[in-house]
């Protein structure tokens, strides 16, 4: 597949749509102006890649809605330089988000599968995050840490101790909690032990996979 002028009129038409739902950072919108999401997908899926929503992938995964990756990249606030971990690389579109914004990306997959094809799919587009590692999101990546932001992309039962201990002071964490339905969480971290919450409705992920050995 070939990214053409075509499918640039139709990211602008999608960048568009994000706009009416409330997206306004001008940074991730050119994000989604710029990214050929229609070559994260299978090919069967092409003329559908830029209308806004979640499609299958590999693994019984999903590419995740536009608006819910627009939307989660705009909790974050970012800034070009900051630390940012990513549990659930998944196809790679929202990595692809991130770096596009100039962050540092470390980025978790817990499908074996997924993390083989997704890696062969970078090193093909160029897309180069700081780390992209095989493992347990669960766990984060402290080795890292801490990070100015850390964003889920699947849906978390209860949010990772772990993860909350990673982000710095002044840093956010993005996760979707709950079982069936989701609601999208920002936790901002105000101190060693304080952390402000706030909540943004309901969205639907698939589940984030913990490693229980």
């Amino acid at each position: 597949m070939k990214d053409t002028l075509k499918h640039r009129g139709m990211r602008n038409k999608l960048a568009d749509i994000l706009v009416e739902k409330g997206i306004v950072d001008q940074k991730v919108l050119e994000a989604i102006r710029t990214i050929p999401r229609h070559l994260f997908m299978d090919s069967s899926f092409e003329g559908h890649a830029y209308q806004d929503k979640a499609f299958p992938i590999a693994a019984d995964q999903t590419i995740s809605q536009p608006y819910t990756v627009a939307f989660q990249t705009e909790l974050l606030q970012l800034e070009p330089d900051q630390k940012i971990l990513e549990i659930g690389t998944g196809s790679g579109y929202q990595t692809a988000v991130l770096l596009r914004l100039k962050t540092k990306v470390y980025t978790i997959e817990r499908q074996l599968e997924l993390f083989k094809k997704t890696t062969i799919f970078f090193k093909k587009m160029g897309y180069r995050p700081k780390k992209f590692i095989f493992g347990d999101g669960y766990k984060g990546l402290p080795e890292e840490a801490p990070f100015d932001g850390i964003v889920v992309t699947a849906g978390a039962p209860r949010v990772p101790k772990a993860l909350m201990a990673q982000l710095k002071i002044g840093g956010r964490l993005v996760i979707p909690v709950g079982t069936n339905e989701q609601v999208m969480t920002l936790f901002i971290r105000k101190s060693e032990k304080e952390f402000e919450k706030k909540e943004f409705g309901s969205f639907r992920f698939v589940p984030l996979l913990e490693d229980k050995n």
